[in-house]
């Protein structure tokens, strides 16, 4: 394999092996715990913009599959990894992983010391980096980490939500047919998409949810008039705080009495059209092994999460309570309306990787569209 760099914007630099495609990518540089999921992981946009690097040392073993897409390409901007396998030992596999990165351009590194990057992120936050296979020096490719913007403050979710509603009718993927569900709709949401994951429009339709997507840019008067049963918030990446648009839908939206459910980035512009305000996470969370504890009942959901902001709880008005949060570090998971059909979670509720745990949220937001 061809040497490659990865050179953090502080100055840290580490020496491995190129992966995927030659040249250089910058991005923020973070971690996933995951121990399962990669390609799952890599096609989530709410990774818009992002390195990932993951803790678990062994990646690529399963390879690469049409079914296991969480959108219609790769997000990330590289990708980090201890030891890439070299073999692909699933049936469900029709490409390996690293012909499947150079088919879409990602670069990466490899045979770098993951448990010091990750030790050096947590004590120093998630920063800029560069990953160069290309022979650009370790001088150059700090200069590069330094120059580049970062997340705080972009409006990414402008950049990966969809060009024009479409209907979305597909359900979850059954192993033992090796076909996706095609339910039988009887009710209507529609899902703003802010760059959100195909599981979570599954799991919608699943339980009977004609489900029509529109773009985030979407007003109120557009969305009401097709008359919907309940209203989605999909995740998505980059700063809340940078969608502002979406913070006055929402407002509005608000207003109509519907009921709503938002996930992730959706759960943040919620929060924001409430009146909290949302931060950026030294580091983030990213893993399907965080414990979350349901404070309404005391029960601990471990789930599936993946974000860099979170939501203020300083100044919490007297009619949003506060359901969910962090076990790690004790953030705001989740909360809801005491006078309306309305609610929201920080973490990923349909997996794809992850515990199911929370699954039962689609359910509780069915049973409000009555």
């Amino acid at each position: 394999m061809a040497s490659a760099i990865l050179a953090l914007a502080d100055g840290r630099v580490f020496r491995g092996e190129a992966i995927g495609a030659q040249g250089h990518t910058v991005g923020e540089v973070c971690f996933n715990t995951s121990m399962a999921g990669y390609q799952e992981i890599l096609t989530d946009p709410s990774y818009t913009d992002q390195i990932v690097a993951f803790t678990y040392p062994h990646i690529g073993n399963v390879g690469v599959n049409s079914v296991d897409m969480e959108s219609a390409s790769v997000a990330v901007r590289g990708l980090i990894v201890r030891a890439p396998t070299k073999t692909t030992s699933s049936y469900r596999a029709e490409q390996d992983m690293q012909a499947w990165l150079k088919q879409h351009g990602v670069v990466g590194i490899a045979g770098i010391d993951t448990r010091a990057l990750v030790r050096h992120l947590r004590d120093h936050g998630a920063q800029n980096g560069v990953i160069a296979s290309d022979g650009m020096s370790e001088e150059q490719a700090v200069a590069m980490a330094q120059a580049w913007p970062g997340l705080a403050g972009r409006d990414l979710v402008g950049e990966v939500t969809c060009a024009k509603p479409f209907v979305w009718r597909q359900g979850s993927y059954a192993l033992e047919r090796s076909t996706f569900a095609e339910p039988e709709p009887s009710k209507h949401v529609v899902a703003l998409d802010f760059g959100c994951k195909f599981n979570i429009f599954r799991k919608l339709a699943d339980r009977g949810l004609k489900v029509t997507v529109v773009p985030a840019h979407s007003t109120a008067q557009e969305i009401l008039a097709l008359e919907p049963d309940g209203i989605f918030l999909s995740n998505g990446p980059g700063d809340p705080s940078a969608v502002g648009y979406a913070v006055e839908t929402i407002r509005a939206l608000l207003d109509s009495g519907l009921p709503m459910f938002g996930i992730c980035m959706g759960h943040q512009l919620l929060s924001q059209a409430l009146g909290l305000a949302t931060f950026k996470l030294k580091f983030g969370h990213r893993g399907g092994n965080h414990p979350v504890r349901d404070e309404t009942t005391g029960r601990i959901e471990i789930t599936s999460q993946n974000h860099g902001f979170a939501v203020r709880d300083d100044h919490v008005p007297a009619h949003v309570e506060i359901t969910h949060r962090s076990l790690f570090d004790g953030t705001v998971e989740g909360l809801r309306l005491k006078d309306r059909p309305v609610f929201s979670v920080q973490y990923h509720p349909e997996a794809s990787p992850g515990p199911h745990d929370a699954d039962y949220l689609f359910d509780r937001f069915v049973a409000l569209l009555g």
